[in-house]
């Protein structure tokens, strides 16, 4: 596909000295001019000041001048105006107010990782050792921005930008609520969800393995229990495995590992799941704070009042 990535996002809240403490207790690497970068990503996240918690900007990488011509026609097809300079294609999502910008950028390959051996009936990986997992040292360092979910209050509109203009494939449905979305070969890279209100529900930051997801939970709630929301458990739309943190502003973080790649769009049949199979296959329920957000009621005031 002509889009290949997603490059970076840039996360409003209220609170930022807070939330970037956060985000370097993460793991990832605060830089000198207000980007925290990734191992293999590069700078891929922002923390900016607005008055609620919103997705302010996304930035997708994509091949060639003609792949940002390609997208500006099929954008100007659904009425939406778009801004073309330098190699840059920016456009607006109007429900939301998220400022999408297409960028020709060279794509990222990450570096070959070996496996991580398991032993299993029949199969030894591992033999006359402890597993890695438990030998590991040193804080976890996610590798790379896999994902970012959107609350939107008109779900067929944000859909169709991302869909219709912007280019982005359908991975899988939930219902008509929740749309897994990709710019790139992983299962998503964007998740729309119908909401009463716009917000960033969560951004999602891939690890080498399920033991980097159970040790960076770990370390994060050691003096921070109150940062707990939702894991471990393996997701049944993607089949990642997860855990689930909250940040100083309300947003949630998400470790990942083990998520689901589509090197053939012909060969991947996108379903539609309901309830909460498309959520996980195995571990604890979602809360009901993780479905619906304890702040969503005032977010819906402040948005309303600003």
């Amino acid at each position: 596909m002509a889009l290949h990535r997603l490059s970076s996002i840039v996360m409003g809240v209220p609170n930022t000295t807070q939330t970037s403490a956060y985000y370097t207790d993460f793991g990832l690497t605060p830089g000198s001019d207000g980007w925290f970068s990734t191992r293999d990503g590069g700078r891929q996240l922002r923390v900016v000041h607005t008055p609620t918690r919103r997705l302010v900007e996304i930035v997708i990488g994509v091949d060639t001048p003609d792949d940002l011509a390609e997208v500006a026609a099929r954008l100007d097809r659904l009425g939406i105006h778009s801004q073309q300079e330098a190699g840059t294609l920016i456009a607006y999502e109007k429900i939301t107010g998220v400022r999408a910008v297409l960028r020709v950028e060279p794509r990222v390959t990450q570096p070959e990782t070996p496996p991580t051996p398991y032993n299993g009936p029949g199969r030894t990986e591992r033999r006359g050792t402890r597993a890695p997992g438990t030998l590991r040292e040193g804080p976890v360092q996610p590798r790379k921005l896999g994902h970012a979910v959107l609350g939107t209050t008109d779900f067929e509109a944000t859909t169709g930008f991302f869909r219709d203009g912007l280019g982005f494939k359908v991975s899988d449905l939930m219902g008509d609520v929740g749309a897994f979305l990709r710019c790139s070969t992983d299962h998503h890279n964007v998740l729309v969800l119908s909401a009463p209100v716009a917000f960033l529900h969560h951004t999602s930051w891939q690890v080498d393995d399920v033991d980097e997801v159970g040790r960076g939970a770990k370390a994060m709630l050691e003096d921070h229990p109150e940062r707990h929301v939702w894991g471990l458990g393996r997701h049944h739309a993607g089949s990642n495995f997860f855990w689930y943190l909250k940040d100083p502003a309300g947003n949630f973080s998400e470790y990942y590992s083990d998520l689901d790649c589509i090197l053939d769009d012909q060969l991947w049949k996108p379903e539609v799941f309901e309830g909460a199979k498309g959520l996980f296959n195995w571990g604890p329920p979602p809360p009901p704070s993780f479905i619906k957000p304890d702040d969503l009621a005032g977010l819906m005031t402040d948005t309303h009042n600003n």
